[in-house]
C-alpha cells in the first residue's frame, strides 16, 4: 500500500526534487538528499521512468 501511494504521489506531481531536498505532501514533507545528490537540479518525478520500475514481491501474511 505504501509503495502504491508513493507511486501515485509521484505520478500526480506531489513529489519533487528541489533545492537539494525531496519534497512532497504528507506527514514527512521534506527529506534532505545525501551529499552526493545535493547538486541535482530540480526534477519533476511524474514521468514513469522514476516510479514504474518498482514492484513488491512476496506474501502479505
Amino acid at each position: 500500500e505504501a509503495l502504491r501511494k508513493a507511486q501515485l504521489a509521484m505520478l500526480r506531481g506531489e513529489v519533487v526534487i528541489a533545492d537539494g531536498e525531496l519534497k512532497g505532501s504528507g506527514e514527512r514533507r521534506v527529506v534532505p538528499l545525501p551529499p552526493a545528490l545535493e547538486n541535482i537540479e530540480n526534477y519533476n518525478l511524474s514521468h514513469p521512468y522514476y516510479w514504474a520500475g518498482f514492484t513488491m514481491v512476496g506474501s502479505p501474511w
